[in-house]
Formats: C-alpha cells, sequence, structure tokens
C-alpha cells in the first residue's frame, strides 16, 4: 500500500475528495436529499462525483434562474425610483407626490426618503430628505435640505420609527405638530403621515397636507397606504436586482449565497403581485366612495366580466387584464370634485364634458404606473359602442379591443341593476330587456349572447 493510500484511509472520503460540495460531509449528503440517516462510510467516490456534478448543474440553474428574476423585473422594465446621482433625477417624486394630491384631492402631498435611499443628494442634515413635493417652488428644494432626525420629535420620524400612520386632525390644536414654513405647513390643518415599508425594510413617509380641517376617507387612507407599500417593496426589489446581478457575476459564489438570493427576490416579487392587486382594488373602492357608489359595485363589474371572458374560452393573462381594466375603468372620477357625483339635479354641460373626458384622465394616471399599462387601452376605449358612434375614438364593431367592449356590457348591465341619485335600480328582467334591445347598436351581439347565457344559468 502506498503512503498516499495510507493517508486515504485514514481520512474520510469527503476530505479526501477536492471536488466535494462542501467541508461539512453533511452538506454533501443533504445535497442528494438523503438525510442524515446515512452513515458516512457508505457513501462511495462514485456517488462523490455524481454531486459534484450536481453541484456544477445547480449553480447553473440558480444563476438562469435568478437571471430570468433579474430580466422581468429589472429597472429597464419597471420605474425606477432608486439609484439617482444627481438632483434632476429627482423630479420624478415631485411627479409622484402630484399624482397623489391630484388622486386624493388634497392641498400638498410631500414624499421623504431615508437617508440610505436619497442617494445623489446632500445629507450630512437629516436622516429623512425631502426627495418630492407637489408645491412649485422658485428655488432648488433640495439646496434647502429639507428633512428631519430619525431622532426629531416630529410626526414624520415617528412615522418612519414605529412603522405607524400619523393622522392629525386639527394641527391648530395640536401642540406636538411643527411646521415647515418652506412647504407652507403654517397654512395647514389637517395632517397625515404614511410610512413606506415593508418586511425588509423601512425606505421613507408620505406626507399629505389640506389647509382646511377637510378629513382623508377611510378608502383614501387605504388607498394612500398600500401605495406607499407599494413604493417601498419596489424600491427594495430593484436594490436586489441589482445585487443579485453582481452575485451571479462572481467566481466564488457559491450555491447557499445564490439560493439565499432567489428566495428573498421570489419573496419581493410574491409581496409586489400582492400589493399591486390589493392597490387595484383600493384604488377601485376609493373611485366608488368618490362616485357615490355602493362598496362592491366596481367588482362586481369585474367579476362579471372575467365571468364573460372565461365563457369565452379566454387565457389566465387576459382575464386577469380585463377584470383589473374593469375595477379601473372609472379612475378618472377620482380626479374629478365629489360633488359632480353626488348631483341630483340635470348635470351642466361643463358637467358634462367633465364627465365624458374622465377615461383620458384615468388613462394618463394610469400610463404612469408601470405594471398597468396593460390596462390602458381597455379602459381607454369601453365607452366605444358596436355601431361606431361612442368615445373617444368612435372605433366601430371588431375594431373595438375586446377588453373593452367586454367591460362596457358588463358596466352597463350592473349600472341598470344599482340604485343612483338619480334613479332607483332596474330589476334584472327590464335591464336584460334592455341590453336586447341595444345589441348591434351600443354592444357588440355575441357578447349579449353570452351575457343571456350566464343569466339563464343563475336563474
Amino acid at each position: 500500500m502506498t503512503e498516499e493510500k495510507k493517508d486515504n484511509k485514514s481520512v474520510s472520503v469527503f476530505t479526501r475528495s477536492e471536488i466535494s460540495l462542501e467541508s461539512d460531509p453533511l452538506e454533501e449528503i443533504f445535497a442528494l436529499n438523503l438525510g442524515d440517516f446515512i452513515s458516512e462510510h457508505l457513501i462511495s467516490d462514485e456517488l462523490i462525483q455524481k454531486i459534484s456534478r450536481k453541484k456544477v448543474d445547480k449553480l447553473s440553474s440558480l444563476k438562469k434562474q435568478l437571471k430570468e428574476l433579474i430580466s422581468i423585473y429589472s429597472i429597464d422594465n419597471t420605474l425606477k425610483i432608486l439609484g439617482f446621482s444627481s438632483k434632476e433625477d429627482y423630479v420624478i417624486y415631485n411627479a409622484i407626490a402630484k399624482t397623489i394630491k391630484q388622486m386624493l384631492e388634497i392641498d400638498a402631498c410631500h414624499v421623504f426618503l431615508s437617508k440610505e435611499n436619497a442617494m445623489g443628494l446632500n445629507t450630512k442634515e437629516n436622516d429623512l430628505i425631502l426627495v418630492g413635493s407637489s408645491l412649485n417652488f422658485n428655488d432648488d428644494i433640495y439646496e434647502a435640505e429639507i428633512g428631519y432626525k430619525y431622532d426629531d420629535e416630529s410626526s414624520v420620524s415617528y412615522a418612519f420609527n414605529k412603522s405607524e400612520i400619523v393622522e392629525i386632525k386639527d394641527c391648530s390644536k395640536d401642540l406636538d405638530f411643527k411646521s415647515i414654513l418652506m412647504l407652507n405647513e403654517d397654512k395647514v390643518k389637517y395632517y397625515l403621515a404614511v410610512p413606506m415599508y415593508n418586511n425588509m425594510e423601512k425606505v421613507g413617509v408620505i406626507v399629505v397636507e389640506n389647509y382646511s380641517k377637510k378629513k382623508l376617507s377611510k378608502e383614501f387612507i387605504e388607498l394612500l397606504s398600500i401605495t406607499a407599500r407599494l413604493f417601498a417593496t419596489s424600491m427594495s426589489l430593484e436594490k436586489l436586482t441589482e445585487d443579485t446581478d453582481k452575485l451571479i457575476n462572481q467566481e466564488d459564489v457559491t450555491v447557499s449565497q445564490l439560493q439565499n438570493n432567489r428566495a428573498e427576490l421570489t419573496a419581493l416579487i410574491g409581496d409586489l403581485s400582492s400589493e399591486q392587486q390589493c392597490f387595484v382594488e383600493n384604488l377601485a373602492k376609493a373611485v366608488d366612495a368618490k362616485s357615490n357608489f355602493k362598496n362592491n359595485y366596481s367588482p362586481e363589474v369585474a367579476d362579471l366580466a372575467r365571468e364573460i371572458s372565461t365563457l369565452l374560452g379566454l387565457n389566465e393573462k387576459t382575464k386577469d387584464l380585463i377584470y383589473y381594466a374593469a375595477l379601473l375603468r372609472n379612475i378618472g372620477k377620482i380626479t374629478l370634485p365629489e360633488e359632480l357625483f353626488n348631483k341630483k339635479e340635470k348635470l351642466s354641460k361643463e358637467d358634462w364634458e367633465k364627465l365624458q373626458n374622465h377615461p383620458n384622465v384615468g388613462v394618463s394616471i394610469l400610463m404612469s404606473i408601470n405594471f398597468l399599462s396593460e390596462v390602458v387601452p381597455y379602459i381607454n376605449y369601453h365607452k366605444e359602442r358596436w355601431d361606431g358612434k361612442g368615445e373617444p375614438e368612435g372605433l366601430k364593431g371588431h375594431s373595438i379591443p375586446l377588453g373593452s367592449r367586454i367591460i362596457a356590457l358588463a358596466d352597463a348591465y350592473m349600472a341598470m341593476i344599482s340604485d343612483r341619485t338619480y334613479r332607483d335600480a332596474l330589476s334584472e328582467e327590464k335591464a336584460i330587456e334592455i341590453i336586447k334591445s341595444e345589441s348591434g347598436v351600443k354592444w357588440d351581439p355575441e357578447l349579449v349572447k353570452v351575457l343571456l347565457e350566464l343569466k339563464n344559468k343563475e336563474n
């Protein structure tokens, strides 16, 4: 027996192998899913070779999976809200603040990010930095370094540190409220600070303000909360995709490191998906509340649109897009005064113009929300008519997107059987009668047949 063979006999087969998975033999055993019940001496050299090949295959497979995830959720395919290198880049946050102001009908909105997330800005003075505002400033707001310390006794610091919403219903009576004059907060009566956070980190705070004591409704507060979480998760995902991309290209990267990143990525993607759906549903609730509809009106329209889509045999993605579009078909109403929807008297010509043009406002908002961009055509054309006499383009027949035709029919039916401020709900029989009489005029005749089939099954 040679000296080398003597050495091999005196040590574990795992320590002899230069191509083994890990230094710990149990890691090699578990790589085969064999468990710790297999004794070390039963593992042969041939098995070590198989494990080693599996190791290489697994590393390659993990890298491929992660590259696919990154390609889907990379900053090129989503709204970039991190990693800015100059103040000019931060203009996007002014647009976000102005969109929130428009959606919620408030007087002002401000966005603060933690210094870790406000890269590219001077962060010497504060830990929470103002990165965006709905106010129009003559000077450079970033030069002023508006913000707060983490340990300040401010509503923004408290909301950030505790991950809790702070609502002040009358700032004039709140001795702890400290106003920032550059943000016109000496005028503020109603104040709401909503934390931007997720399961992984805290990223900032969104502040909304009214110069009167007008409070935000429960629906709008819920919408703002999910918007804040959605942004926080998007930011975390953006950072993680960049970190994972760097990790994949490291020569000494291990299976364990890639598995950890994959677990974090898939968890964040799952969170983002849930939050996106929650965002859409809460946005629909806010629109319904403003329009004085019953709370479940939009979901009922969306459910009916999905049922029609299912009976037509459409694929799952298309059904989902139609469902979301149906939920948000009236998103433009969120930017119009509530009084317009509560009028019982005849609407003025100006009122009607505002209502008729509302889909275009909604489309503008949706186009700025990246993950909803695919529903835009369905929403934009859901006021078209089969005979070509609808809005906004006067499209006719099959030139109208199928999703738009489905939503239009579902919306019309549900509107007829729902109460309105100006009339009582119609019976289902009467609604069906009207739909049938307008088949081939307002509605796609084939879709009307599908609706009738659905209703016959229910009765």
